[in-house]
């Protein structure tokens, strides 16, 4: 990261289907070595499995399973004195976001299933009824967290 300037942040496109920018940067993590029509196929195909299974939107569980993903607080290293203090600190809303699609993907592609788009459908699904490991990952993120709010007035 420059220290002379400050990064840009560009403007998120919205997809193409259902207008929405959350989409557009979940494809994006979900893409590799750039091949965006088949990260999107997969992350269609996901949704309407899911569609499928509960009979409910595939875009609402989506974003209910990326909301319930979202960690409030995460631990940061701080070292103060030849000692390393992990302090806890709120996150910011575009790391929240971040951090819950790459910990959706992470997971949903360490499941059993056959495809990606199976094994992201059960990923959104269990997030969206508070279960699933990415879900695990949030809390434990948040109990390290709260196990080290003595160190919390290292914060910087």
């Amino acid at each position: 990261m420059s220290r002379r300037t400050k990064a840009i942040k560009r403007e998120v496109i919205p997809d193409y289907k259902y207008s929405d920018r959350l989409i557009t940067q979940f494809v994006s993590c979900l893409m590799k070595n750039g091949k965006r029509s088949t990260a999107e196929k997969i992350f269609y195909s996901a949704l309407e499995g899911m569609e499928k299974k509960t009979g409910q939107s595939g875009l609402e569980m989506f974003r209910k399973a990326v909301n319930n993903v979202k960690p409030v607080l995460e631990v940061r290293s701080r070292r103060v004195g030849g000692a390393t203090y992990q302090v806890p600190v709120e996150v910011r809303p575009d790391r929240r976001t971040a951090l819950a699609i790459r910990w959706l993907i992470s997971y949903a592609s360490a499941r059993a299933g056959k495809t990606m788009a199976e094994k992201l459908a059960g990923e959104f699904m269990a997030a969206a009824n508070n279960e699933g490991a990415s879900i695990k990952k949030k809390e434990d993120t948040h109990k390290m967290a709260e196990a080290n709010k003595a160190f919390a007035h290292f914060r910087w």
